[in-house]
């Protein structure tokens, strides 16, 4: 006992001493990065180092993860079961975003009275708008002629090479569940994927040995590719309203919304359950990638939050691809926002269609830097709004980005409490019938 309760504390102090380095290194990287923007660049190599080390290691541990909880749930019944609660609760969730990005933007009119340069061709208008079952067949099927893959790969070789992390859960999902059917057939085949499974952990947690390093190379880099704080400074301040809109409607849905749902739904404390993923958080706001964070995302949630492998080895494979609640604030607001720079009076039914091409775009967003910026093209023509707008957004959108992917990894982590919850329940339940 007195062994278990040593090392449980050798565990969290070292989980606090990296939470501290990756904090200092990112104040160092703000600091070196607006104050030498040229030398800061030279130090890009360790944050690529960094960041291609955990993108390798994110198809192999989605995969495994995936392959592990399903097999090992008890039948097809209880796949079902999770599967339904999560996707119930992620859909809801990112609803609630849009709405709260579409309310924010309409109080705060951020585009009105602004004094910036509109593109030349400004005057252009989409001809044809996409719309909302063209987008449902884009994220079904993808579009083979960019080979672009949707929920049903045509390719899981092309999906794992170019990172399209959706087809792989989908696949993961089904042969996992084919495996779970199988039953003591599949034993040792489960036992091997398991192993698997916790070999790729054991690499993440080696990984987060230079952590450290690498936050402060991608960090001080993008600083200075920015133009240190002469360079970026002027076009917040430029775009201060916008920025300040984007990111009161995160901290609210952050802060907020995702606290209440963890203490009364999930019944965990905010605070303590923040601290338990604080390093995935600080990482995703660093690289500004939920898929990059995934490893570290798990890491937080099974070892210092104490969520089973079963739950979270489903659910946050699956929330770093499709559950983008920052992600959809931002574009809610950006696409009102520009409406609102041309001077287009959007109309009540404009806006529903905002709200339903937001949501779903943000489903279909890849979990990779800015990638935000592709779907909301989608938004865009769905409202017959210039996608030359997207231009006046793009000089702060790097920075947006990395506080829109925090409350992204903030939204997976908090949906893997909520499932637990539930999972638990139904469990114990079981349990006073049998």
């Amino acid at each position: 006992m007195f062994l278990k309760n040593k090392n449980s504390t050798s565990h969290s102090d070292s989980a606090n001493t990296l939470l501290i380095s990756i904090m200092i290194a990112i104040l160092m990287g703000f600091l070196v990065g607006g104050i030498f923007p040229e030398m800061a660049l030279k130090f890009s190599i360790f944050g690529e180092i960094f960041l291609n080390i955990l993108m390798m290691l994110v198809v192999p541990m989605v995969i495994l993860s995936m392959l592990v909880g399903i097999s090992k749930l008890d039948n097809l019944r209880s796949l079902g079961k999770i599967g339904s609660k999560t996707l119930i609760y992620y859909l809801s969730t990112t609803a609630i975003s849009v709405c709260l990005g579409i309310i924010l933007v309409n109080l705060i009119q951020p585009g009105n009275g602004l004094n910036i340069q509109l593109p030349d061709d400004s005057h252009r208008y989409i001809s044809e708008s996409t719309t909302i079952s063209e987008t449902l067949k884009q994220l079904i099927v993808g579009n083979s002629e960019q080979e672009q893959q949707g929920l049903i790969a045509y390719n899981l070789f092309l999906a794992m090479a170019k990172m399209d992390i959706l087809p792989l859960i989908v696949f993961s999902l089904f042969f996992g569940a084919a495996l779970s059917s199988l039953g003591k057939k599949a034993k040792k085949t489960i036992q091997f994927l398991s192993v698997l499974n916790d070999g790729i952990m054991q690499l993440v947690n080696w990984v987060m040995y230079i952590a450290p390093l690498g936050i402060f190379g991608l960090i001080t880099a993008r600083i200075g590719k920015a133009g240190g704080y002469e360079g970026f400074l002027p076009e917040l301040i430029s775009l201060g309203k916008f920025s300040l809109t984007v990111l009161l409607g995160l901290s609210i849905h952050a802060l907020l919304v995702l606290c209440l749902i963890l203490k009364f739904i999930g019944k965990r404390n905010p605070i303590s359950f923040a601290k338990g993923v604080a390093a995935a958080l600080l990482n995703a706001f660093s690289t500004a990638s939920s898929t990059a964070t995934l490893p570290l995302t798990l890491q937080g949630v099974q070892q210092q939050n104490k969520i089973s492998k079963k739950t979270s080895n489903f659910v946050l494979p699956l929330g770093a691809t499709i559950n983008m609640d920052g992600t959809a604030i931002y574009e809610a607001v950006a696409a009102i926002f520009i409406a609102q720079l041309y001077g287009f009076d959007l109309s009540f039914a404009q806006q529903i269609i905002i709200f339903l091409t937001a949501t779903l775009a943000a489903i279909g967003a890849a979990g990779i830097p800015e990638a935000g910026l592709v779907t909301m093209v989608i938004v865009l023509k769905a409202v017959h709004l210039p996608i030359e707008g997207i231009g006046l957004i793009l000089t702060i959108d790097w920075l947006l980005d990395r506080f829109r992917t925090t409350v992204n990894v903030w939204g997976d982590s908090v949906g893997a409490a909520i499932i637990e919850r539930y999972e638990n329940i139904e469990t114990t339940s079981n349990e006073m019938v049998s």
